[in-house]
């Protein structure tokens, strides 16, 4: 019998709740599919955060470590890509932690080839092409200057797409104080970038 307090699912989570089912019962065939799935939405919330150091990939792999260890205490309350990125928000959250208490080299970020742009460049010259890309770079920078909690909200927002209601389950935050951390980032970011978006 249904249960009834269990969410609408729709037809890509529910094959990952029935990936997940498998994985519980020890099916490393299951697990390698939720990782083609959702290997990109994990690696580059993961990139987005810690910028394009070395930790990367290796934090990315603890994420679907923790999947297979934690399979068979997993309840399908929330969509399956809310708990798969709540443990991607803990451990980018250790990481860096860990990394402000161990600082090394500055974090860099690397272009996003598939990043859209802001505008129109099919009529572009190249200097104004130049222009972007240097207004892109500078974005990115200063969304890794934001508080944690912040940045983690901004990227779930702006580069997944994520609804307030997700995110709020993502960062264990009411809908409203979602919404006041986005205000106060994006506040932060045209602050930042009021220079350049000045000279646009």
């Amino acid at each position: 019998m249904p249960d009834p307090e269990a969410p609408a699912r729709s037809a890509d989570d529910a094959e990952d709740v029935r990936l997940m089912r498998l994985v519980a019962g020890g099916d490393t065939a299951a697990l390698e599919q939720l990782i083609e799935r959702h290997q990109m939405l994990v690696a580059g919330t993961v990139a987005r955060m810690l910028g394009s150091n070395s930790e990367v990939e290796d934090i990315a792999q603890q994420v679907f470590i923790r999947v297979w260890k934690s399979a068979g205490r997993y309840v399908a309350r929330a969509k399956f890509t809310t708990w798969l990125l709540k443990i991607t928000r803990n451990l980018v959250f250790n990481e860096m932690r860990r990394a402000k208490r161990h600082p090394h080299l500055p974090m860099q970020l690397e272009p996003q080839a598939e990043e859209i742009p802001l505008k129109d460049e099919t009529t572009a010259t190249p200097d104004a092409n130049f222009l972007q890309a240097e207004l892109q770079a500078e974005i990115e920078k200063a969304i890794t200057l934001l508080p944690d909690t912040q940045r983690m909200a901004l990227v779930l927002r702006r580069y997944e797409e994520l609804s307030y209601e997700e995110i709020s389950e993502v960062l264990d935050l009411s809908v409203p104080a979602v919404k006041s951390l986005l205000f106060r980032a994006r506040t932060e970011l045209r602050e930042r970038l009021s220079q350049y978006l000045n000279a646009q």
